[in-house]
């Protein structure tokens, strides 16, 4: 089973998966309203603006299990994404990343080690994942990696469709 096969959301509520995005390189990003890190928006929506066109895409699931941080309802959420910082990337359900509901898609990108080999739980809002086109979790990224962190964009633009 890859990502690509795990059951989610969208923020809409309706069913699907991350294979309508298969082929691409992604960039999985829990993501959150209220959080000192949310001005991150704005370079993922850079780099999502950015390489779209080469084959990638940014992909945000709203969490509120940091400091009750994302309170928010779907279209809260929503309109808050679209109007403070003019996201267009994918946007799924809000999910737990960590504890004993965490989301299926959380149990295979929690198992990947960051650079310091460190894997398990999600620290804060904006840990980041780079997916490859075929679906492998290739790189983890801390919450303080700002978007347009150097070692983030050349894992991004190395993993991009050939």
């Amino acid at each position: 089973m890859s990502i690509y096969d795990t059951p989610v959301r969208t923020l809409a509520g309706a069913p699907g998966s991350l294979a309508d995005l298969a082929g691409r390189a992604l960039l999985v990003v829990n993501v959150a309203s209220k959080c000192g890190l949310t001005p991150q928006y704005t370079g993922l929506e850079r780099l999502h603006e950015q390489y779209a066109d080469r084959g990638f895409a940014v992909v945000g699931f709203p969490c509120n299990q940091f400091g009750g941080q994302e309170p928010g309802t779907a279209e809260e959420i929503q309109e808050f994404c679209s109007t403070t910082y003019g996201v267009t990337f994918p946007m799924y359900e809000k999910v737990e990343v960590n504890g004993p509901n965490r989301h299926p898609i959380y149990d295979e990108l929690t198992a990947v080690p960051d650079a310091e080999g460190e894997a398990g739980d999600i620290q804060w809002n904006f840990e980041k994942f780079v997916i490859s086109p075929d679906g492998k979790i290739v790189a983890r990224f801390r919450p303080g990696t700002e978007p347009d962190d150097p070692k983030l964009v050349e894992t991004i633009e190395q993993n991009l469709p050939r």
